[in-house]
């Protein structure tokens, strides 16, 4: 097993006891999210982003990263639904954001 699978599987461990603790920080969530994504889990990954999405909508990097795992597993109506509904939370309050999701769609829509 290389050393980065084998990190990526100790991340995951440490933020799933976290969470399996009661942790409510969107930022564990979100790494538990982008660990299972890393480790090739991209359904749990994408599952896991929208339990983030329920308890944190607001938490905006969620939804270009959900975005992302919908386009690798080929489902780009996900996707889109993903980018829209971040550009949706980001507007009016971050810029950046709204301007990446924005792209991430366009890019999508060719």
């Amino acid at each position: 097993m290389s050393d980065d699978l084998e990190r990526n599987r100790k991340r995951l461990a440490m933020l799933e006891q976290m969470i399996a603790k009661g942790s409510n920080d969107p930022f564990v969530w979100y790494g538990r999210a982008m660990e299972l994504r890393a480790l090739g889990r991209l359904e749990e990954s994408l599952s896991a982003f929208g339990e983030l999405s329920a308890t944190h909508p607001d938490y905006v990097p969620t939804y270009l990263m959900a975005g992302q795992v919908a386009e690798e597993l080929g489902r780009p109506e996900d996707a889109r639904a993903w980018y829209d509904r971040g550009m949706d939370e980001a507007a009016g309050r971050d810029a950046h954001a709204h301007s990446e999701l924005s792209a991430a769609r366009a890019a999508l829509d060719g």
